[in-house]
């Protein structure tokens, strides 16, 4: 047996009211909410903090990290291993990305999930349309990773069926590499194509499978073409009644992601035996099948989809998410540019720099952060062990609010933390507009500047959600 062995979702913390979007500019919003990742995240470091919550559930290597996305922070530069630095895996596992589409998200899966070994499979995005557009409003950022194996390297939560797609060359929505937003052709003509392709591709899969309509439990169902995606249920002779909520009243599509996070939604409060059908529009149809195990009972998410909704801040103005997303050119703080990070320090420091471990002296216990070679409990010179520190706790100590430093979003909060069973360290914190000692903080991997075309991440504080 070969499926989902977990996985984990990250949902940014910042959401844009669309009714925003129509007061601005006196057209386009629209009813609900739609996910902005902040200004100091992108699809890398979303994918981090999902495959961050997936880690916690399972306790499989896998033997790759393939991470696919839209909208790459690097071009000829392998993203994934930004996420396989961050999650202090060994150098042998194998990291590459699979990048420039939403089907591409839909090949990472499938690739994995006909493989023969564990595979970690992250799909992030953030989308990005032009001011008052369909996709401004309707689109949305998030991040979700699976793991996929077989029985042999731990329980099967959701077993892999099978599928089949339908593929045909058509001008529906596409974007030059220079470009920051997507064009799309006229909705009638996608959806004269897509839904032909539904049907073809549902048929084929339900033959291959062996399954009927009558026999789905629950179906997923999305597609950046809204229009074809209403009428896909029908054209796959799915009874309406039984498809998901598709998350783009709250979220938005999440593009590469969106089929995996409406996935991860439905297997929060999925129970044993139930069929999932997934049927995704994107350059084509792909449809596939999972059936959901006696395991599935005893796994508990880190944090499930609907948690992170609730947990979620509405406040968001348009003028600052327009900032965030550089369409915007604000009046900078008047400081010196930001350097950008030297290749040979960051190498060195891998394990600090990207997996947030410290030191810990083998005779005193003290714990520092960075990591040090001389403690500062008794002097011991290179007797440390490295620690892993990304997913302790800690308490802010003190902090200063700055409305000077370098920053999209200023004023930036500084704070200095202390954490469970040591270690003391100053950073920024981010998804907070207010702060007071005592406050309990959790790190998440950021993106905190990019100088002369390198990203430079590291760890934040975060509050830590009740």
């Amino acid at each position: 047996m070969r499926g989902i062995l977990g996985y984990g979702a990250y949902v940014p913390y910042n959401r844009l009211k669309r009714s925003a979007i129509g007061e601005a500019l006196g057209s386009g919003g629209g009813k609900g909410t739609r996910a902005v990742a902040s200004y100091d995240e992108d699809a890398t470091s979303m994918a981090v903090e999902a495959a961050r919550d997936l880690m916690r559930t399972v306790s499989v290597t896998p033997s790759s990290v393939v991470f696919a996305t839209t909208s790459p922070p690097y071009l000829d530069k392998t993203n994934a291993n930004v996420i396989h630095a961050a999650l202090n895996l060994p150098s042998s596992v194998f990291a590459v990305d699979m990048i420039g589409s939403a089907r591409s998200a839909g090949g990472a899966l499938r690739s994995a999930l006909e493989g023969t070994r564990p595979a970690l499979v992250a799909q992030a995005d953030v989308r990005t349309g032009r001011p008052e557009s369909g996709d401004e409003s309707n689109c949305g950022d998030a991040a979700v990773t699976f793991m996929i194996g077989s029985d042999d390297d731990g329980p099967v939560i959701a077993e892999y069926l099978g599928g089949a797609s339908a593929t045909a060359e058509f001008l529906e929505r596409w974007r030059l590499p220079e470009w920051k937003y997507s064009r799309v052709w006229e909705e009638r003509f996608g959806e004269h194509v897509y839904l032909p392709l539904v049907t073809e591709a549902a048929a084929a899969a339900f033959k291959e499978c062996s399954l009927e309509p009558s026999d789905i439990d629950v179906a997923i169902v999305t597609g950046l073409h809204s229009r074809a995606a209403r009428g896909a249920a029908s054209a796959a002779g799915l009874d309406g009644t039984k498809v998901a909520d598709d998350l783009a009243l709250t979220l938005g599509n999440t593009g590469a992601a969106h089929p995996g996070l409406v996935l991860a939604s439905v297997l929060d409060s999925a129970q044993p035996g139930q069929t999932l059908m997934i049927v995704h529009l994107a350059d084509g149809c792909d449809v596939s099948f999972f059936r959901t195990t006696d395991a599935i009972t005893g796994y508990r998410p880190a944090s499930t989809v609907a948690e992170q909704i609730a947990s979620g801040n509405d406040t968001l103005t348009y003028n600052k998410y327009l900032t965030w997303r550089g369409f915007l050119d604000r009046e900078p703080p008047r400081r010196p540019d930001p350097e950008n990070p030297a290749a040979p320090p960051s190498y060195r420091s891998e394990a600090w720099k990207f997996a947030f471990m410290g030191s810990k002296d083998r005779s005193s216990g003290a714990v520092h952060l960075p990591p040090q070679r001389v403690s500062v409990k008794g002097g011991a010179v290179d007797d440390m062990d490295l620690v892993p520190m990304a997913d302790v706790q800690a308490t802010v100590a003190t902090f200063t609010i700055d409305r000077l430093a370098y920053s999209l979003s200023p004023p930036t909060i500084a704070v200095v933390i202390d954490f469970d069973g040591g270690g003391r360290f100053q950073c920024a914190l981010a998804d907070a507009d207010t702060v007071k000692i005592g406050d309990r903080v959790q790190m998440t991997f950021r993106r905190l500047m990019t100088a002369k075309g390198v990203h430079n991440y590291f760890w934040k504080a975060k509050p830590v959600k009740a």
